[in-house]
């Protein structure tokens, strides 16, 4: 890996921290402060990927498509129009800071450690002190000293600073632990070595790369088939599974245990008794939900994989793998659904079926759970997550999620109505609807452009390994990134077009 972007890096870093001061010193809200966040990163990581070669000089992206991967790692879409390949290791090391700096975990890890600071700072502007945690013991009947009361602005407030050290450690053994997992792994396996090795990617760069990539789900990986060329590599599929489930669908269920197993701690075993909206943070679910989010993430990975199963189990894309093997692609494949976007097989060889039931997953927000409760007003009000807004005439006139990815679609479909008409199965309204709720979803699944699909060979038409959204007009690509842009921020607008009724 090439440490020499380190430095250039703690400078960003730093810059990212001190534009985050300058935040809350301002009292920007959260929604624009994430607009301000995202949007300096893309840039940043533009600059870096622009001013760092390629891997050869033959090939050099151009500035829209720099931009675009930027912002694609940043919001950990993984959406791609450059082969990986094409990717310098320096390159490679830029957009692993992306993923890192722009994952949702270490996003909220940042925001809880800034709310810390925020009511410090406000503490001090009262003229009053730091609140510390001061135990009192209070005797028993027997006499003992048992008992440890605590004040309540205190402990909640080293509460937050614990979560955020907690939420920290979480991602640093969860990484370390997959990190070391597949370069023992790809110490003992020559065949997944040497496929890294014949694709000239370092093999530190590649170990690095991929797991930052499966736990923030992005699902980019350095070679430009994906996880296809390592498809008969059960062992490594199984390393990365734990990856892309801890660091998304079931983060609030490991949190939780995290805690649990920490519950002597007075502090934890506040957390443990305390919302997320209380906290101000959103991953911190309730006990019951945990479990029904669990529940809910195993359905769906079993429903996915019996229809998967029943209907691509002889799938060109599975050949020459054994019932082991199949088994767990297929499971690798559905839980990449969820958010990640990484793939073993061509989704251009799936059944349409299939893509819509992907469709599905990739619109659903990684913490849909199955909640058949309706007495506990006070589960159903956690379950939703967030204050009750007024209405005022602005929110009236939000739409809902629905509502704008079909006007992104739409738009899309205009600005590439040419293509649609000339190369109408490879530019289907099925896989440009897939690209962009996979775009929204931050998933990066895609079909791909075939050279074989056009009704009319065109000759100079070369077949690339990137995303079908490569072949879009600029235009097109544009709109695709503020697509990204909106599904990384769509828990904002969770609760858009209430003010649409249809009778």
């Amino acid at each position: 890996m090439d440490f020499s972007c380190y430095r250039n890096f703690s400078k960003m870093i730093h810059l990212f921290l001190s534009c985050c001061h300058r935040i809350i010193l301002f009292k920007i809200n959260a929604f624009s402060a994430y607009i301000i966040y995202f949007l300096s990163l893309s840039c940043v990581g533009f600059g870096f990927l622009k001013a760092l070669k390629p891997r050869t000089d033959a090939f050099t992206p151009r500035n829209i498509d720099l931009f675009y991967t930027s912002v694609s790692a940043t919001t950990v879409s993984s959406m791609s129009s450059v082969e990986m390949e094409a990717f310098s290791n320096a390159q490679l090391v830029v957009m692993t800071f992306l993923m890192f700096l722009g994952g949702e975990i270490f996003v909220s890890m940042l925001r809880v450690h800034l709310n810390a600071f925020k009511v410090t700072r406000k503490l001090r502007v009262e003229g009053r002190d730091e609140p510390h945690v001061s135990v009192v013991k209070v005797p028993d009947e027997t006499g003992n000293l048992s008992h440890q009361d605590f004040d309540d602005e205190s402990l909640k407030y080293g509460s937050i600073r614990f979560l955020g050290w907690v939420v920290l450690g979480y991602v640093a053994m969860v990484q370390i632990i997959g990190i070391a997992s597949v370069l023992m792994y790809l110490g003992l396996v020559s065949g997944a070595k040497n496929v890294v090795r014949n694709k000239g990617i370092k093999r530190l760069t590649f170990v690095v790369f991929t797991v930052m990539s499966s736990f923030a789900s992005c699902g980019y990986v350095p070679t430009n088939e994906n996880m296809v060329v390592f498809k008969e590599y059960s062992g490594l599929l199984l390393i990365l599974i734990p990856q892309l489930l801890l660091g998304n669908t079931l983060f609030p269920a490991a949190l939780r245990g995290v805690l649990w197993i920490g519950r002597r701690n007075n502090m934890a075993k506040y957390l443990l008794k305390s919302s997320g909206m209380e906290i101000g943070y959103m991953h911190l679910l309730p006990g019951l939900q945990c479990l029904l989010l669990v529940a809910t993430v195993l359905g769906f990975l079993l429903i996915g994989f019996v229809f998967f199963s029943s209907m691509e189990w002889n799938n060109a894309g599975l050949d020459g793998l054994n019932t082991y093997q199949k088994v767990v692609g297929i499971v690798f494949q559905i839980v990449n659904a969820r958010h990640a976007g990484e793939t073993i097989v061509d989704l251009s060889t799936i059944a349409p079926a299939i893509l819509v039931f992907f469709v599905l997953l990739m619109y659903l927000p990684p913490y849909t759970l199955f909640l058949p409760i309706e007495k506990d007003e006070q589960i159903m009000s956690k379950c939703e997550g967030k204050e009750k807004r007024r209405n005022t005439i602005v929110e009236n006139f939000i739409f809902s999620q629905l509502s704008y990815l079909a006007i992104f679609i739409i738009l899309i479909c205009i600005t590439e109505r040419k293509s649609l008409k000339e190369d109408p199965l490879n530019f289907s309204v099925l896989n440009i609807t897939l690209e962009v709720i996979s775009a929204y979803g931050n998933v990066g699944f895609t079909t791909g452009y075939s050279c074989d699909r056009q009704l009319r060979a065109d000759p100079k038409c070369v077949n690339k390994w990137y995303g079908f959204s490569g072949k879009w007009s600029d235009e097109g690509k544009i709109i695709l990134i503020i697509v990204m842009f909106f599904g990384r921020l769509k828990q904002f607008n969770m609760n858009g077009g209430r003010a649409w009724m249809l009778l």
